[in-house]
């Protein structure tokens, strides 16, 4: 690419994140969207989603991301979008109205399946806590084929497309053992969460050659087919030099998160050292596939004033921020890692942040401060960043 991606993700919109619009959850126990279907009547949860959807992202979002400069977005979706998975409510016609948008204020769109039935790694990102189960059903995986293929067929035309992803984060034993998402996400149905683990490699890349193979002859040329790493950032290169993929990348989420569960001092100073090894290992992935950030953020627990033990939220648990910066430190801090970040990320071919916007309230609910550092709408309007 000669235009380096300038991104950021529409997170919370059509997939939902309880941390992310928390008020969406209220007055249920529901803790992620599949059970926020199942506490809810279908009145109550059909009322609840529509209205999000209708007020989350308007036109007036595009004019604002025009406006200052970015030139693309991911747009998460679930595998309910065409609404053929009840209880859920489909959302292809919202879906419709983003490209229409990208392409009035020339945005392209990466299309991300964002999550599957089963879950893909037991996050709540998933679409199911506690549970990752959705390699281990052939029907399952064979819907998530027919989901991409659908919309590969409905948008494959359309200007505003630039590529589809076939699966957001999937998980293999590596990055479970790290996370430990059965930890940290306690599953609510003990029974139907047995038999959870991780993907294998060996399964994950199957996959992405059978989704590559039904979208590539689908897809125009020129439309990006876009592969999560798994978290594993250096496992990819034989898959690819020995495969026939034609226009395909890599797709990496980097958060200053996983540099302080692997021990990473809360520090400014510490984070940029951290970026700098990220160059190094972008820089050797780019030599043989061209590679992007697709998610990451200006979130740390030094500037939330308190060791979030890896991102804990305030939906799980409730932290006092001990340490506050000054308004000014605390600018200087997210400037100097949001100018590092980017500088890195466009050793490859740029980037997306996570994410656009959040619905949170840090001014009144004290537990939430810190927490505007993954909004970035917040972030620019706050001159934390600039596209």
């Amino acid at each position: 690419m000669t235009t380096k991606i300038k991104g950021v993700n529409l997170g919370g919109w059509l997939v939902l994140e309880k941390w992310m619009t928390p008020e969406l959850f209220i007055d249920t126990p529901a803790d992620d969207e599949y059970y926020l279907a199942h506490d809810l009547s279908k009145e109550a949860y059909e009322a609840r989603i529509n209205t999000h959807r209708a007020e989350f992202m308007t036109e007036a979002d595009f004019i604002r991301m025009q406006a200052e400069g970015i030139n693309f977005i991911r747009i998460p979706v679930p595998y309910f979008i065409f609404g053929d998975r009840p209880p859920f409510v489909g959302g292809i016609e919202y879906l419709d109205r983003a490209f229409n948008w990208a392409q009035a204020y020339d945005i392209r769109i990466l299309l991300d399946l964002h999550t599957v039935p089963g879950s893909q790694n037991g996050f709540d990102n998933g679409g199911i806590s506690g549970v990752c189960k959705w390699g281990q059903e052939e029907t399952d995986v064979t819907f998530v084929l027919s989901v991409l293929t659908s919309l590969a067929t409905r948008y494959k035309n359309h200007p505003a497309l630039w590529g589809i992803q076939p699966i957001n984060e999937p998980i293999t034993e590596k990055m479970w053992e790290i996370m430990r998402p059965l930890d940290r996400y306690q599953a609510r149905d003990v029974k139907m969460a047995e038999g959870s683990r991780p993907l294998t490699m060996s399964f994950l890349q199957q996959f992405y050659r059978e989704a590559y193979k039904q979208l590539r002859v689908i897809l125009l040329p020129e439309t990006v087919i876009a592969f999560h790493d798994a978290f594993e950032l250096h496992a990819w290169k034989d898959f690819f030099e020995s495969g026939s993929f034609e226009n395909v990348m890599l797709d990496t989420h980097q958060y200053l998160m996983f540099a302080e569960m692997e021990g990473t001092k809360q520090a400014v100073e510490s984070y940029l050292t951290y970026l700098d090894g990220l160059g190094k290992e972008l820089a050797e992935v780019a030599a043989y596939i061209p590679v992007f950030v697709g998610e990451w953020s200006l979130f740390n627990s030094y500037t939330a004033g308190v060791d979030t033990q890896g991102g804990i939220n305030p939906t799980q648990q409730t932290f006092e921020a001990n340490n506050r910066l000054a308004t000014s430190e605390l600018v200087e801090a997210y400037q100097q890692l949001w100018q590092k970040s980017v500088a890195t990320w466009n050793i490859g071919e740029g980037h997306f942040f996570w994410t656009y916007k959040l619905n949170i309230d840090t001014i009144n609910e004290p537990a939430w401060y810190g927490w505007d550092s993954w909004d970035l709408s917040r972030c620019l309007s706050k001159k934390w960043a600039k596209i």
